[in-house]
């Protein structure tokens, strides 16, 4: 509500007249973000940014903004910086073990053999198990399930 007041001294009279005001929402905004590049669109307008500021932050080109704002998926790497721009995590966590696996491939932006070396297992395997043409057995799934919590845990205060 946007009220304007009058009072003149020669005639002595005063009077008010109340336009109500809506905010606009502006051209583009994803209200309710489903894809990645929504998310950042989300955010780079709630804080007023250009594309090319974004950029800039994650250590990218203004043209890969608006690739990634129009639907095209970012490469793996930069999302760790993309979530570190947002101040959250966009991807839903799966409840089984491999989907837990695989999100956590996603959110360190880890490739297949990135993500061998630090469990200490071959790239191969992890791929058959992450594309679900192979099953881990009971003893693999309880490792994978240890190096998540111990990986987890320390994703979740290198983000806070």
């Amino acid at each position: 509500m946007c009220t304007f007041s009058y009072f003149s001294l020669s005639r002595r009279h005063t009077f008010s007249i109340a336009i109500p005001l809506q905010k606009q929402p502006l051209i583009g905004y994803p209200e309710y973000p489903l894809t990645l590049g929504e998310h950042i669109r989300k955010k780079r307008m709630d804080l007023g940014l250009l594309q090319r500021e974004v950029a800039e932050i994650i250590g990218v080109t203004e043209s890969s903004i608006w690739n990634w704002e129009h639907g095209v998926e970012p490469v793996l790497q930069y999302n760790p910086k993309i979530i570190n721009f947002l101040g959250y995590i966009p991807f839903d966590c799966p409840d089984d073990t491999i989907g837990w696996l695989a999100w956590y491939k996603k959110v360190s932006g880890l490739t297949l053999i990135e993500l061998g070396k630090q469990m200490g297992r071959h790239p191969d395997q992890l791929q058959d198990w992450l594309s679900g043409e192979r099953k881990p057995f009971n003893k693999s799934l309880e490792r994978i399930e240890q190096f998540l919590s111990l990986a987890i845990h320390g994703l979740s205060s290198g983000h806070r």
